[in-house]
């Protein structure tokens, strides 16, 4: 049967949430860049000071953007159990999130972590087809299939069950999936998840300062660096939750490959992590698989005019 021809509000709204989702995984593949900049701070604390400078940084979004909404709407989202129930939820999904990527970073794993947010995807198809009810066209199968054997392939390859990978992917597609269904704007969700979490980061914080533990204020650089966390962090949360509420979510996962592919680069060229043929093998069938899964978003592209 084919796509429906859908109408110009819709199709514009598709575009924007293809255009938002991208540019966070752009953001999301480079972030292996800033913290090994930031390597010299420790894990938790380099996310302690993702959940605080993301509260300031958003509150200033909210206080003086009015294209946000502003902070008036907040007050509703309190008001709804069910609703603060489910941002707590995703709130300790990505700082555990965000916990294990950095470390992967800092053990120089950061191959692995790739690997994690190439196994999301399917992770994310299989959601929305259990959860949603989303139905796959054929090329989508094709390119679901192909993905399949990539990331089978690089599992067998590794000899054991890699809880980086597992942790990483599971984590994030239920992240995506339960954000798309929180009926919450992006700027004000991701203001409440990261307000609920930011206790817990102060109090680690101070903990870590009254034990003499801390990292910021031991080099001007560094301090000047971590800040960006919460810019860093903020900005590409916000485009994907944008995104994510205007697509499929079988669109949002594989147009999760890129940041994967990005930070393959990164890891292989900038940090000079060993990248054999077995691994080129499983990482061919996955851009293989990505490459199926764009023609026909390009097909359905142009079917929508």
């Amino acid at each position: 049967m084919p796509e429906p021809i859908l109408d110009p509000a819709a199709t514009l709204a598709y575009r924007r949430g293809i255009a938002a989702t991208l540019s966070a995984f752009i953001v999301w593949g480079l972030m292996p860049l800033y913290f090994r900049a930031v390597g010299s701070v420790p894990p938790f604390e380099i996310v302690a000071h993702r959940m605080l400078w993301s509260v300031l940084f958003l509150a200033g979004l909210l206080a003086f953007v009015p294209a946000t909404g502003g902070l008036r709407g907040l007050g509703a989202i309190w008001r709804q159990p069910r609703l603060l129930a489910t941002l707590a939820l995703t709130a300790l999904l990505t700082g555990s999130n965000w916990l294990v990527f950095v470390w992967s970073v800092d053990a120089g794993r950061v191959l692995e972590a790739a690997l994690g947010y190439f196994i999301n995807p399917l992770v994310s198809v299989l959601l929305g087809r259990l959860c949603l009810g989303e139905r796959l066209r054929p090329l989508q199968r094709l390119a679901v299939a192909v993905a399949a054997a990539g990331v089978a392939w690089r599992v067998w390859e590794l000899g054991s069950l890699p809880w980086i990978p597992l942790f990483l992917a599971g984590s994030f597609g239920l992240y995506g999936l339960l954000r798309k269904r929180a009926p919450v704007d992006a700027v004000r969700g991701l203001f409440v998840e990261t307000l609920i979490v930011a206790p817990l980061a102060a109090a680690w914080l101070l903990w870590q300062a009254q034990r003499g533990a801390l990292g910021f204020g031991a080099d001007p650089l560094i301090d000047a660096l971590l800040p960006l966390a919460g810019v860093l962090t903020a900005i590409p949360l916000m485009l994907f939750a944008f995104g994510a509420r205007r697509l499929p979510l079988a669109t949002v996962g594989f147009l999760q490959y890129i940041a994967p592919s990005i930070n393959l680069l990164v890891a292989v060229f900038v940090f000079g992590e060993p990248f054999d043929r077995a691994q080129l093998l499983s990482f061919g069938l996955i851009w293989t698989a990505l490459a199926i899964y764009t023609v026909d978003l390009l097909r359905l592209a142009a079917r929508r005019g």
